[in-house]
């Protein structure tokens, strides 16, 4: 169990954007922190109203975004749009080659965090979509996997057939037992929780290796939790 507190991340701010990143990314770089098990990017994004990422390229990504506050606009070079708002999942395959802009319109920040995993196979077709979920049942929730297991229930398809996302969101002492895997990426998106003993505030995570049904529980305040799994 490999604990990283909230404000021990990489941190990029100025005017109108404040990124906090899991991993290495852009001018942060540690050769010991450049990824863990698929996942390349975890970043835990505040974007300032009435501006965002301009137009970009990617290419062999799966990206997951998540809302937690607010709402992004996505427009992208295969001619999807969208309104990304919680609750709401997302998935792009940039395969091999894609431009898009996330920008928030509104006129409150919006809070997200986005995910990059490394894809089974290059050069795949580019590809969107989206779609609403129910987090009602304080259970994890499948958002984005293509995991077998996940087959009949996942949300949205993810070109990685080793990995998954999923979501929870718990009442004030609601708790789960997280999935058994070979790598298990937890991230505290909101709230505070325990695990296994070990208080968990607000954007910490936790990887772990060998994951084994470990209990988590959220504190006064409930809790929402991503959790990836991979094999």
């Amino acid at each position: 169990m490999d604990i990283h507190r909230a404000d021990d991340r990489f941190r990029t701010a100025n005017e109108w954007l404040d990124s906090r990143q899991s991993f290495s990314f852009g001018p942060h770089y540690d050769p010991a922190n450049v990824g863990f098990g698929f996942l390349l990017a975890h970043n835990d994004d505040t974007v300032a109203p009435g501006t965002g990422f301009d137009t970009h390229p990617h290419q062999d990504l799966e990206i997951v975004t998540w809302v937690l506050r607010g709402a992004l606009a996505h427009r992208d070079s295969q001619g999807n749009s969208g309104e990304v708002h919680p609750g709401l999942a997302q998935r792009m395959t940039a395969g091999s080659g894609i431009q898009h802009s996330e920008w928030n319109d509104g006129p409150d920040p919006v809070h997200y965090v986005q995910m990059w995993v490394r894809p089974d196979r290059l050069d795949l077709p580019p590809s969107y979509e989206q779609t609403e979920l129910d987090l009602t049942t304080g259970e994890l929730v499948p958002v984005a996997s293509g995991l077998a297991k996940h087959a009949a229930s996942t949300a949205i398809r993810l070109n990685q057939s080793a990995a998954g996302m999923s979501v929870a969101r718990l009442d004030s002492g609601g708790s789960i037992t997280l999935p058994a895997a070979a790598y298990l990426h937890l991230f505290v998106a909101t709230g505070t929780a325990n695990l296994e003993g070990t208080e968990l505030g607000t954007a910490d995570a936790v990887r772990l290796t060998s994951a084994d049904g470990e209990r988590i529980t959220a504190g006064p305040t409930g809790a929402e939790l991503l959790v990836w799994e991979m094999s």
